[in-house]
């Protein structure tokens, strides 16, 4: 076991950026770049104030806990880490090896185990009290010692609960590996799932949370027209998505989670992910962005364009009118209030040729990724999976995909809201394609 201790690093308080951080160039904590900042501030945005948003998120995990009597929650998923700590170590190659956790205690205290040769990433966040290592327990790093290395892992869980949770023994886990549970039940630890606690936690944003994702979709909104700019006949599937990832990242986005960009036939079905294909004349692109961005947001829309010198087929046309109906009047449904199952049984109806392709849900919530509730089609609805109702602070993508069965083209749209006092805000301005909806 190591503990590390307090940074001693000293930062000019008068030197800040709009969002609160040190205005350091050589500083650890990662954030958006000066071009980001510029146009939040030609866009009339207001940035975040990262200091207050990290308190609310620690508030709510810890209102989570005290409701459910949990003495903590265990996280080894790197988004609810994220969500913690508001810190990040090679955020994609942790997603397949665990070697970060975060124990956050019922009485607000927080541990980090991160890589033992960067116990400085997280030192820009006081909330943050403890950063230890050794939580690693997956096969590349400890071999055939994983029940030694789990056992030394769940002997420093247990010291920090003894300290911080007494005699309560109940411990939410998110994910964690097999040695490393049995250790915590061996080691007389009353183990809860841990996922239902960090989405619900996370369902709700607070007014930073709010201003950080209205930047995070103006920087995917930005990417996405130097992206359409950059299209034209000729280019790879692979040469367009490019420009997207490349926006992003240099107004200090972080990555993509998924490559579904599709161009002329591929995009029937759906889900093929983006290759070599070469974009034809007059063909649509379609595209979901799954954009994470600054702020590790996540800006997820979809939009489908025509590339070409003549018009869009009729039934083309028909087909994005119908998809745009759907998304436009199923975000009428929403205000605080409304049960997640009055959404699915008040939907509206895609026509009876797209029912079979159409997309896996017809709205979910978003975060930091793709997050709780997850709101069922009538088909596909399972009675009390996602029992809740919607409240003002949550953020959610309303989706269509209008796909005819054996057809030769799809239409994917979405758009992110979000849930008011009063009813909801559509967060996304970006325009759908006027030749595409039969208006040019």
């Amino acid at each position: 076991m190591t503990i590390y201790p307090a940074s001693t690093r000293k930062i000019d308080p008068t030197k800040r950026r709009p969002d609160g951080s040190p205005d350091d160039n050589d500083r650890i904590e990662i954030g958006p770049t000066r071009l980001a900042f510029d146009e939040w501030a030609a866009a009339g945005l207001t940035a975040p104030n990262l200091e207050a948003m990290r308190a609310f998120r620690l508030d709510r995990i810890v209102r989570m806990l005290v409701e459910r009597d949990f003495g903590g929650v265990l996280l080894f998923d790197p988004l609810s880490i994220r969500y913690a700590t508001d810190s990040t170590s090679m955020q994609l190659w942790n997603t397949h090896n665990p070697f970060r956790a975060c124990l956050v205690c019922a009485d607000g205290h927080m541990v980090l185990w991160d890589y033992k040769n960067s116990p400085f990433l997280a030192e820009f966040n006081p909330l943050v009290r403890e950063v230890r290592s050794g939580a690693s327990m997956y096969y590349f790093s400890v071999g055939d010692r994983g029940e030694e290395a789990a056992a030394g892992f769940t002997a420093q869980v247990d010291e920090v609960m003894r300290a911080h949770a007494g005699s309560n023994r109940r411990l939410a886990v998110d994910k964690i590996m097999i040695a490393g549970l049995r250790a915590l039940e061996a080691g007389g630890f009353d183990v809860r799932p841990g996922e239902e606690v960090m989405e619900k936690a996370r369902s709700i944003k607070g007014p930073d949370d709010i201003l950080a994702m209205r930047c995070a979709v103006h920087t995917c909104e930005v990417a996405m027209a130097e992206m359409e700019q950059a299209v034209r006949p000729g280019l790879s599937e692979d040469e367009i998505w490019a420009v997207l990832h490349a926006e992003n990242i240099k107004r200090g986005g972080e990555w993509i989670e998924t490559r579904l960009l599709a161009t002329g036939p591929r995009t029937n079905p759906w889900f093929q992910e983006c290759g070599p294909r070469i974009l034809q004349n007059n063909e649509i692109l379609a595209f979901d962005t799954d954009l994470i961005g600054p702020y590790g947001m996540c800006a997820d829309l979809s939009r489908t364009w025509w590339v070409g010198d003549e018009a869009p087929r009729p039934d083309m046309i028909a087909a994005m009118r119908h998809a745009h109906e759907h998304i436009m009047t199923n975000m009428e449904m929403l205000k605080p209030g409304v049960h997640f199952d009055d959404l699915t049984r008040n939907t509206h109806v895609l026509a009876p040729q797209y029912q079979k392709q159409k997309y896996s849900c017809l709205m979910h919530g978003v975060g930091l990724c793709d997050e709780w509730p997850h709101v069922d089609y009538p088909d596909g609805f399972k009675p009390g999976a996602f029992d809740g109702v919607l409240e003002a602070g949550m953020t959610l993508c309303v989706e269509a995909l209008v796909s005819p069965e054996g057809g030769d083209f799809s239409i994917k749209l979405e758009d992110q809201v979000l849930i008011t006092e009063t009813g909801f805000e559509n967060l996304t301005r970006y325009p759908f394609d006027p030749r595409m909806m039969g208006e040019a």
